[in-house]
């Protein structure tokens, strides 16, 4: 069975549109969210561009930041500085990856964590370590409502996640581990990653690298979740 995750987008959408409706009702004024780009990464590009559409298709406020690669450290704090203060700002996303000159890692600890909807901050990780309620990155997030969709048993269920990263990774090991799965977190450097495959009932992989994990791996009846954005070449 394929998990159509286009149509579950789209549901997703419509449920955040009504709620937006109830907030608008309540508060008279939708959530905002603030998108900061800075340079022209292609893919950069891309992702916001989308994120901002989709805003604008459930209803809630954009506003859109775009500031030249050649932007300092100091002025990029202080945006933030003033988007934190903006009661019309509900939640902050800075795209990834930032110029090289620019540490991301201050960057991301200035975000306010209430409006921290990538939830990379540090209060954020905590309170995902800790079970703590918080803002939870969107990717893993989006991961688990679509082995919900797919009717996917986890409490007591073999999940392996292939890949460690704080955006992905590790983020996704935790929130299946809220959900009573019993996790293995396998990478690049993992001895016999092929038998640790054969072993899962959910294999979500976030490694990086098209095609390390063969179909030839996955054990029958097992649920697959692959993460990966990479096209691999093709030769005629």
């Amino acid at each position: 069975m394929i998990i159509d995750g286009k149509a579950i987008a789209a549901r997703v959408r419509a449920e955040i549109a009504e709620g937006v409706k109830a907030v608008v009702g309540r508060a008279g004024m939708p959530p905002g969210l603030a998108a900061v780009r800075v340079g022209e990464d292609p893919a950069s590009v891309i992702y916001v561009r989308n994120k901002i559409k989709a805003c604008k298709e459930a209803g809630l406020g954009s506003f859109e930041h775009v500031l030249p690669e050649r932007t300092t450290q100091e002025d990029l704090l202080g945006l933030l500085s003033r988007l934190n203060a903006d009661r019309r700002v509900h939640g902050i996303l800075v795209q990834l990856p930032l110029p090289k000159h620019i540490d991301a890692d201050r960057v991301i600890d200035l975000v306010a964590p209430e409006k921290d909807v990538d939830g990379f901050g540090p209060r954020n990780v905590a309170a995902l370590t800790m079970g703590r309620p918080g803002l939870r990155p969107c990717t893993p997030s989006g991961c688990i409502r679509l082995l919900d969709e797919a009717e996917t048993p986890l409490q007591g269920a073999r999940a392996l996640v292939v890949g460690r990263s704080l955006i992905v990774g590790k983020p996704m090991a935790l929130l299946l581990l809220e959900r009573n799965a019993t996790v293995t977190v396998a990478h690049s450097r993992t001895r016999d990653l092929a038998a640790e495959v054969g072993q899962a009932d959910v294999v979500v992989a976030a490694i990086g690298r098209a095609e390390l994990i063969k179909g030839a791996w996955i054990k029958p009846g097992a649920t697959v979740i692959d993460v990966g954005m990479n096209r691999p070449s093709r030769t005629c």
